[in-house]
């Protein structure tokens, strides 16, 4: 009895809250110019302080309104903003349509919000305006702080380094576009590995991208931060593209309208593709090739639902000059855009399947169903060691794998009341699974021979989850996020070099709970804090090697930082923050062994500045200090190697009423500790790269430099033991990939 009337008493509290304020507003943001929807339009309700961002159909809604006359604020980056007022009544809910103009982008029309998501996607609107981004690497420098660098002839996925880590391919980073994941887990070259290739860069329109273990949709891999790229879904021209340049550069670029819809409401059916070549900038030819295509389906199957269907493939096949040593250099035995063996190379390719339905409640609710499907191929033939575990045949290894992907991905999210306050809630599950066929590491010789196998087996690897995340405004300025998911792995091995094809298997679960807080200190300051935990997991291979015992290691974060606009043009982001990692075991792809990671704890700051200097120059700045340091190490011992201490990435761009744009940009990494106590040093570098576009009718042309001061680099280092072949004794020193030197691209293109 007593407790059917707390029951009675707590649905009656919420009842009351949700009926005692009756009226609603509801509306739909357009592009003025193209009649679509825009996801992610900035909507604030001035009386109560209250913003929101529109959702995958463009839709908002304010819901449990007191009667009254309101004004709504609708901006979004690049287009004119507007304020509108309206009328809210008891009982009913006011529906509006409203269309954006394209303008030129104004920082002036950025507004500092409650919504920290909101926050964050407004610097990336900004850069993906202002930046251009000329090349599948251009797509990943997009999210501030991150730096790349390629080391094995421009097919292989690039290095990866962000907040402190040297993430490797993908290690600590979640990665996907359209809803699909790129990360690769227990991948033959190393886990997590990201090949963004597959990405044509003209036909992204949005990225979220965001720092941190913090985020409840997202799971595996997400320690230092994650990327979602999203591809446009229709095309407002046909667009064809030509570009050539230094190093027999070649590229071409044609995106096609094949429906030619007049409205929105009409389904959009799309074809882009894109080929590449390059010699590239070494003494020995990369004839690196890429050809890519995307076939993008958009339709409104009801009033209240719409599909999205893609298909896409890749392929590329490259070959590799490698890492090269010092001494090799130095000696004059080759230059600095030599190799010691240039056998090296490889070659890849990947087919997706993608369909997503989202699906609009009566109440205002998303429901979202996706399912996707990858096939993936992959031959990296690398020499990292030359001559030193085989004087006569050479250190030369070939990894290979097969893989099929098979994934879901649904959720459900709705705005409500609770008690009075505006809430919103998230429910989401779904399941990956990887079939690895024949991944393999082989001792090779000159690309053509396998002389032995070192490993060998068959992966299987299945991640089922569930999440759910709450967000509550606590009042007017005050607002919490709180999420809890549940990770499920297992992990399934067989060892084809066993005499029995040695099957291993283990399974095991993982809980990340997550917690925000968001505090709107004036119109133009928000504070927050950030916190939770996350996870990688370790690579199939290590989870059988070490029975089951730390292989999901977890990452514990916290940020505490603030979006502040301190002037009409000024937006800065500033974060203080800490990352520590447990004790996790690593499988070294490029050796097939186990090795132990160790305890980490990362803290640095983070600085985002982003400022309007006239109607048509912008500058941007990202500065990004961390202290990475191992934790069970003796002090003067405890430095990780490669990891980035100190990182900046900026410069000014600017937009012109008469057609012109472009970008003057640099990008710095700092000295960094190649070892564990500090005594072998990765050197530091600025390149400065620089963009000019003019506009004019239906054409474009534009010129791309890539470092623009001609200053010599080593893009990839790394502290490596080798021998060379006229070498009685092994040597330990950086071995580095060289930098591009001034390399400059042209290009037109017609938009009909």
């Amino acid at each position: 009895m007593k407790k059917s009337l707390i029951m009675g008493v707590v649905y009656l509290l919420i009842n009351t809250s949700l009926f005692a304020q009756s009226g609603s507003i509801s509306g739909t943001i357009f592009n003025q110019e193209t009649g679509e929807t825009m996801v992610g339009a900035h909507v604030v309700l001035a009386e109560n302080n209250i913003a929101k961002a529109t959702n995958e159909l463009g839709k908002f809604q304010f819901k449990n309104l007191e009667a009254g006359n309101y004004t709504l604020t609708v901006s979004f980056i690049g287009f004119t903003k507007i304020s509108q007022p309206v009328t809210v009544k008891n009982g009913t809910i006011s529906s509006l349509n409203i269309s954006l103009k394209p303008d030129v982008l104004s920082i002036q029309d950025v507004e500092v919000t409650q919504d920290l998501g909101q926050n964050v996607s407004t610097i990336s609107e900004v850069d993906i305006q202002l930046r251009p981004i000329e090349t599948s690497q251009d797509v990943l420098e997009i999210v501030p702080g991150l730096f790349i660098a390629q080391h094995a002839g421009g097919g292989k996925a690039e290095q990866i380094f962000l907040r402190g880590f040297d993430i490797d391919h993908g290690t600590d980073i979640s990665l996907s576009v359209d809803g699909m994941p790129v990360n690769m887990v227990s991948h033959a070259h190393g886990q997590g590995y990201s090949d963004l290739h597959f990405v044509i860069p003209e036909t992204i329109e949005r990225v979220d991208f965001d720092k941190g273990p913090y985020y409840t949709d997202h799971g595996n891999l997400n320690t230092a931060g994650y990327a979602d790229f999203y591809t446009k879904k229709r095309l407002a021209n046909n667009y064809l593209k030509l570009e050539g340049g230094q190093f027999g550069t070649f590229r071409t670029v044609g995106m096609f309208d094949l429906l030619k819809g007049k409205t929105v409401e009409d389904p959009s059916l799309y074809l882009a593709t894109e080929f590449f070549r390059t010699d590239g900038y070494f003494d020995s030819p990369q004839y690196f090739t890429r050809l890519n295509t995307l076939l993008k389906y958009h339709q409104k199957v009801s009033s209240n639902q719409t599909l999205e269907l893609s298909a896409s493939t890749f392929t590329s096949s490259w070959d590799a000059s490698g890492q090269i040593p010092i001494r090799a250099v130095e000696s004059g035995m080759i230059t600095h855009f030599g190799a010691i063996d240039d056998t090296e190379g490889g070659q890849t390719s990947r087919t997706n399947l993608n369909a997503k339905l989202i699906t609009e409640t009566n109440d205002g609710g998303l429901v979202e169903n996706q399912f996707y499907f990858s096939n993936y191929e992959f031959e990296l033939v690398s020499n990292f060691t030359f001559y030193l575990e085989d004087p006569v045949n050479g250190d030369q290894i070939t990894q290979t794998e097969n893989r099929q992907i098979y994934g879901s991905k649904n959720s459900y999210w709705n705005d409500w009341s609770l008690f009075g306050l505006n809430a919103s809630t998230e429910f989401g599950a779904g399941f990956r699974y990887d079939q690895v066929n024949d991944i393999r590491l082989s001792h090779t010789l000159e690309r053509r021979e396998v002389l032995d196998d070192l490993a060998r087996g068959d992966v299987r690897e299945t991640n089922i989850f569930a999440y759910a995340e709450e967000q509550l405004s606590l009042s007017k300025k005050l607002s919490l996020t709180a999420g809890l998911r549940f990770d499920y792995f297992t992990f399934d091995y067989v060892d084809a070099l066993t005499p029995n094809y040695e099957r291993q298997v283990e399974d095991k679960g993982i809980v990340s709970p997550k917690l925000q807080l968001s505090y709107q200190a004036t119109e133009n300051v928000n504070l927050y804090v950030k916190s939770g935990i996350g996870f990688h997991s370790n690579d199939t291979r290590v989870v059988v090697a070490q029975n089951g015992q730390e292989i999901l290691p977890k990452a514990y974060g916290i940020d505490i930082g603030t979006f502040w606009k301190p002037t009409r043009n000024l937006l800065i982001n500033l974060a203080a923050w800490r990352l520590d990692l447990d004790q996790e075991f690593v499988y070294v792809g490029d050796a097939g062994i186990v090795e132990a990671g160790g305890k980490t704890k990362r803290q640095g700051i983070d600085l985002s500045l982003r400022y309007q200097l006239t109607k048509w120059l912008y500058l941007n700045a990202d500065a990004n200090y961390t202290d990475p340091k191992s934790v069970d190490e003796a002090e003067g011992e405890d430095y990780i190697p490669l990891a980035p201490t100190f990182t900046s990435v900026g410069g000014l761009n600017f937009q012109t009423e008469n057609g012109f744009s472009g970008s003057l940009r640099y990008r710095y990494l700092g000295d960094r500790a190649a070892n564990e106590d500090n005594s072998v040093i990765a050197e530091g570098y600025t390149v400065v790269d620089a963009v000019l576009n003019y506009q004019v009718g239906a054409f474009d042309f534009g010129v791309y430099i890539q470092n623009l001061l001609n200053e010599e680099w080593n893009e990839a280092q790394f502290d490596t033991e080798s021998r060379l072949q006229n070498e009685a004794v092994p040597v330990s020193e950086i071995h580095f990939t060289p930098g591009t030197p001034f390399q400059a691209r042209f290009s037109i293109g017609m938009r009909f």
